[in-house]
């Protein structure tokens, strides 16, 4: 007898399970959950889309890890991880940023980077398009770095769990001999030396921010360090480097007093903050101080060597704005900002998290 009852689970008030595939045919032009799981998706994504891209011999043996020859001295190793939002912006993509930034870690050390590791976290559903040109933009600024990418590892996530790709990345250079930089090593007396404008590359993530953007050309600063550095220290009397990325200057230069045990004043006057840095800061709210920088470096140099270092610096690219913001002075580790008007504030470390997601 039909009562009119539908008992198939197939009636209109019925409740269906939400069923997904990991590995929908054709994968089509997006990041799909298969192209995590270590099959064929995995396979084609590594052949077609990151080999092709980076062309190296010992990266496409696929082993589990790469053997290196490596020239006499010590080694420096680093390691990050890059969550940038957006992942493309004025003047780069998470991708450059990788790649220059644990560079520059090394360069920090006094290192040749010699070699990088990468592991790319996507999302599903990121288009396979934009995961290109973040691979070729990786690509493209490893060979200006003079770098190596050797090896590396693809996890695949939910939609949702990433913001479309994560980057993590490793880093290993040489630090020739005679070259002993630190933190640890800044002494009263030296010379405080930046090597060129501040907050460029947070105010240039921000402006393609929703929410807070505004209007600017300005481009991130990213870039790789390591000849500028050699250069510097080859003018002699480097004693410490930092790069004022999260934090900005204020953090790295409170990161070297604190390691060094001494008091860093800054000059106000000597600063090169560009307009477009100062007025997005003012529009919302923030110290330049604060706001990071991926294609500059601060020193401190012997006194007796600044000149010679300044002017090294300034025959480089990415030094050409390079200047003397300050000096080093003996007392507890602190740093001060002497102001147009000649009284001394304190520069704090940021509190929290003012600019989320810049690197």
């Amino acid at each position: 007898m039909n009562t009119g009852e539908d008992r198939s689970g197939t009636g209109a008030g019925a409740e269906r399970p939400e069923l997904s595939c990991p590995v929908p045919l054709p994968p089509g032009d997006r990041i799909q959950l298969g192209h995590g799981g270590g099959g064929r998706l995995t396979a084609a994504l590594i052949r077609d889309h990151l080999l092709p891209a980076f062309g190296d011999p010992e990266l496409a043996r696929l082993a589990d890890a790469a053997t290196l020859e490596v020239p006499g001295g010590r080694l420096a190793f680093t390691t990050d991880a890059f969550v940038v939002q957006p992942i493309v912006f004025p003047g780069g993509d998470i991708g450059s940023l990788a790649v220059y930034g644990t560079v520059n870690d090394l360069a920090m050390m006094g290192a040749r980077p010699l070699a990088l590791a990468v592991a790319l976290i996507l999302e599903e559903g990121l288009e396979l398009g934009t995961f290109d040109r973040v691979v070729a933009s990786m690509a493209t600024a490893a060979r200006r770095a003079g770098v190596r990418l050797v090896a590396g590892d693809t996890k695949v996530v939910e939609r949702g769990a990433a913001d479309g790709c994560y980057v993590t990345t490793t880093g290993i250079g040489v630090v020739p001999p005679g070259v002993e930089v630190g933190p640890e090593r800044g002494r009263p007396g030296d010379a405080v030396l930046c090597s060129g404008p501040i907050g460029v590359h947070g105010v240039a993530v921000m402006s393609r921010r929703a929410g807070i953007g505004f209007d600017t050309d300005l481009h991130s600063d990213a870039a790789p360090l390591h000849d500028l550095v050699a250069a510097g220290l080859a003018a002699g009397g480097v004693h410490a480097l930092r790069d004022p990325t999260r934090g900005g200057l204020a953090a790295a230069c409170n990161e070297l007093a604190q390691a060094s045990g001494v008091s860093i004043v800054l000059r106000e006057d000597a600063l090169d903050v560009p307009g477009p840095v100062a007025a997005a800061c003012e529009m919302l709210g923030l110290d330049p101080l604060h706001v990071a920088g991926e294609g500059i470096c601060v020193a401190l140099v012997a006194p007796e060597d600044a000149d010679r270092v300044l002017a090294a610096w300034r025959a480089h690219p990415s030094g050409r704005r390079a200047a003397r913001i300050g000096e080093v002075r003996a007392g507890p580790p602190a740093v001060w900002l002497r102001t147009g008007l000649g009284v001394h504030r304190p520069v704090q470390v940021p509190t929290g998290e003012a600019l989320p997601r810049i690197c």
